[in-house]
């Protein structure tokens, strides 16, 4: 099963423009851009409406995901359209707009205009859209050579838009994917300015993603940079399965691979260090060291006063070894306790309301120690799931790596109904 590693966006306002009219929406496993165009600030308005529809993540519905996203382009394009109409200064307006949406096993893109969508394979670039643009119209007819296509004046007049007509087609496919592959989205801003042969040289020369974005843009502004300029970069990884043997029932252990703890020893483990897994965020009380030292018997306190000053020593000497084998007791327990805890994922919402995988317990210590951090951040908010589904976030039941991405997945994919 495929799931987004890592995810880059930058956007620029160029050389040239004094606004930027491009808008993006990065929720993983969804990727849009959007770049509007009209007077004053109506290129501005389409964008951001086009993003605002998709920022809701993937629509709901029984259709598959090329026909959800088309359903979604169809949206917006009735917001644009509307707006259009009701305003002078909206009046013409519009955008492009080209999305990506991860599945599990590849990648489907939906686009109108001439925003493009790539995608970095084995050191080779691979193009996914197709410009809706009166240039590239003349290339698919064969009056126009490629070459002459980069450098024509009128490359910037396109033929399908979100906006100016009442109803919009857009084009929609799906590609195979596997880990390693990374997807660029782009405004014109780049492609206008840079050829494929030097975003490819981009791409092949950067060490990380963020280096990869920062140099797309620095190169199209460097060229002239005559428009905005936005890029969206994601790469992909391969969540393999957990051994079989390992998954059980709700009612069995629950596994992160055939030789993890059990949830139920996970608790143990912290509960004999005073935590308790089952309450996020309450007060673990204090923790009482085993008295391992020796106690001391009263004495009357002439006894006391005649005891040798070795024989003090001694007992000091004790007293103090038994409070270090108390200290390295308890730190033996916490850490197997938190390497316990690690072994297991729970499902709930982050700080920004999206849904989310968390590799350990739901629990933190004193001093805002936590005993679990964030590993997956959905595209799906917590205010779009039923009551239902809201109550299966929020009891932070612990998980398998496997159970818990495929719960995140049927969020995703809308194909939860109870759980």
């Amino acid at each position: 099963m495929l799931r987004v590693a890592e995810h880059v966006e930058r956007t620029d306002t160029g050389r040239q423009r004094r606004m930027n009219e491009d808008s993006y929406v990065a929720r993983s496993p969804l990727f849009v851009i959007a770049d509007g165009m009209g007077g004053a600030q109506a290129g501005e308005v389409a964008s951001q409406t086009a993003a605002a529809v998709f920022d809701r993540g993937l629509p709901p519905g029984a259709g598959s995901v090329e026909e959800r996203l088309a359903g979604a382009v169809q949206e917006a394009n009735e917001q644009i359209h509307g707006l259009s109409l009701s305003s002078d200064e909206l009046a013409g307006m519009g955008t492009t707009l080209t999305a990506a949406y991860v599945g599990e096993h590849d990648v489907t893109v939906v686009h109108v205009g001439d925003s493009r969508g790539y995608r970095w394979r084995d050191g080779a670039l691979e193009r996914l859209t197709t410009d809706h643009s009166l240039v590239e119209e003349l290339v698919r007819q064969g009056r126009l050579e490629p070459e002459e296509a980069e450098d024509h004046p009128q490359r910037s007049i396109i033929t399908r838009a979100l906006g100016p007509e009442a109803v919009v087609q857009p084009d929609s496919h799906t590609f195979p994917a596997r880990d390693g592959d990374v997807f660029l989205l782009c405004s014109d801003g780049l492609t206008d300015m840079v050829g494929e042969a030097v975003v490819a040289g981009v791409l092949a020369g950067a060490g990380t993603l963020q280096e990869a974005a920062r140099g797309l843009i620095g190169r199209a502004n460097d060229a002239g940079g005559r428009d905005n300029i936005t890029v969206i970069l994601f790469r992909l990884e391969e969540v393999l399965p957990a051994d079989a043997a390992a998954q059980g029932t709700d009612d069995d252990a629950t596994r992160a691979g055939a030789a993890a703890l059990r949830a139920e020893d996970v608790r143990r483990a912290l509960e004999e260090s005073g935590s308790d897994p089952g309450r996020a965020g309450s007060d673990p009380g204090a923790v009482t060291a085993p008295r391992t030292g020796p106690v001391e018997r009263r004495t009357p306190i002439a006894r006391r006063q005649t005891a040798s000053p070795a024989r003090r020593r001694r007992r000091r000497l004790r007293l103090g070894m038994g409070w270090i084998v108390a200290a390295c007791f308890l730190g033996v327990v916490a850490l197997g306790g938190y390497l316990a805890s690690q072994t297991v994922y729970f499902v709930g919402s982050d700080a920004d309301g999206f849904v989310s995988i968390y590799r350990g317990v739901p629990y933190e210590l004193p001093a805002g120690l936590s005993l679990y951090h964030r590993d997956y951040v959905s595209g799906v908010s917590a205010v779009q799931l039923t009551p239902q589904q809201r109550r299966t976030i929020v009891e932070h039941r612990l998980r398998s790596r496997r159970d818990s991405d495929e719960l995140v997945r049927q969020l995703e994919l809308g194909t939860l109904s109870g759980h």
